[in-house]
């Protein structure tokens, strides 16, 4: 039975620190979004929620936990005591630093979307459907059903009916160059997943600057909120209690798969859009060999008669 009861609560224990890390890596992951929300205070709420944990697990620690008002008094009384030193303000500069880098690439991959949406419904001009239906159906004029354009002939008519996105083929260009080298960037110190899977060594940090300040903070909450109100406590042995009573708070580093991350995702990305740098400048040739124009060596249509 005191086994089942410590276990309840060091799974409680885990489940609180749990949810808030989920609650601050949301934040961030709004931040990255484009959210204006403030990274400092999204730092300092998530070293708030985390105080009273720490306040019952290692400056008056038990095996009972706090009462929730008494539990609500402390974590509001975090920002006053300071118990982590500056350790809030390092963690919003390190994310900070960090995040700027994906939230541009992030933009700079909306607005290659909507280049893509906007040109996926580009307007044909009169002179080029004129052009097309030459190309394609005089020769039945003359009953060659069977015969396509000559190469020539229909990059001329294809080309000039794709002129407007020969024009973005130059900005398209620079704006694939340009993600590459903002991801060659985004490593070490810049690259926010890193520096998410590193947050638990400043937590960890964080933590053991209150551990060792306890006696400060235990008369600095007691002064503000009164002797700690416990919930019932669970009946556990002495060596139970001494063995969880200053254990450190369960903050481990994510087991990480080194082949599926971010980076290597992004280096994916980026060379299959390296393959389609020279899309709106080769569109004409791409439609041409590959759908409209006659191969070499066979009979084709030049616009006035038939030859090879």
């Amino acid at each position: 039975k005191n086994v089942t009861s410590f276990m309840k609560f060091y799974a409680n224990v885990k489940g609180r620190l749990y949810c808030s890390k989920v609650w601050f890596f949301t934040d961030v992951g709004l931040f990255v979004l484009g959210s204006q929300l403030s990274l400092e205070e999204a730092s300092q709420r998530f070293f708030d929620t985390l105080f009273p944990l720490v306040y019952e697990r290692l400056v008056e620690p038990d095996l009972s936990r706090l009462s929730l008002p008494y539990s609500e008094c402390v974590r509001a009384s975090c920002r006053d005591l300071g118990p982590y030193g500056g350790a809030p303000g390092r963690l919003a500069a390190l994310i900070s630093r960090a995040s700027l880098p994906g939230r541009v690439f992030l933009q700079a991959l909306h607005l290659g979307v909507e280049v893509i949406n906007t040109t996926d419904h580009i307007q044909l001009s009169r002179e080029c459907r004129r052009g097309l239906l030459r190309m394609s159906y005089c020769p039945h004029c003359q009953g060659l059903t069977a015969s396509k354009p000559c190469m020539g002939y229909c990059l001329n008519v294809v080309r000039g009916c794709l002129a407007s996105l020969a024009e973005v083929d130059a900005h398209w260009r620079e704006f694939v160059r340009s993600l590459e080298m903002l991801s060659t960037r985004m490593h070490g110190a810049q690259d926010l997943e890193q520096v998410l899977l590193e947050v638990h060594g400043l937590v960890r940090d964080a933590v053991a600057h209150a551990q060792r300040n306890a006696p400060r903070l235990s008369a600095q909450v007691r002064r503000v909120c009164g002797r700690p109100v416990r919930q019932q406590p669970e009946q556990v042995s002495s060596g139970q209690h001494s063995s969880a009573g200053r254990d450190s708070i369960p903050l481990k580093a994510a087991v990480r798969n080194t082949d599926d991350t971010l980076s290597n995702r992004r280096k994916e990305f980026l060379s299959s859009l390296r393959l389609h740098r020279a899309f709106y400048g080769g569109l004409a040739d791409q439609l041409c060999v590959s759908d409209l124009a006659s191969g070499d060596g066979t009979a084709c249509w030049n616009g006035a008669g038939v030859t090879r």
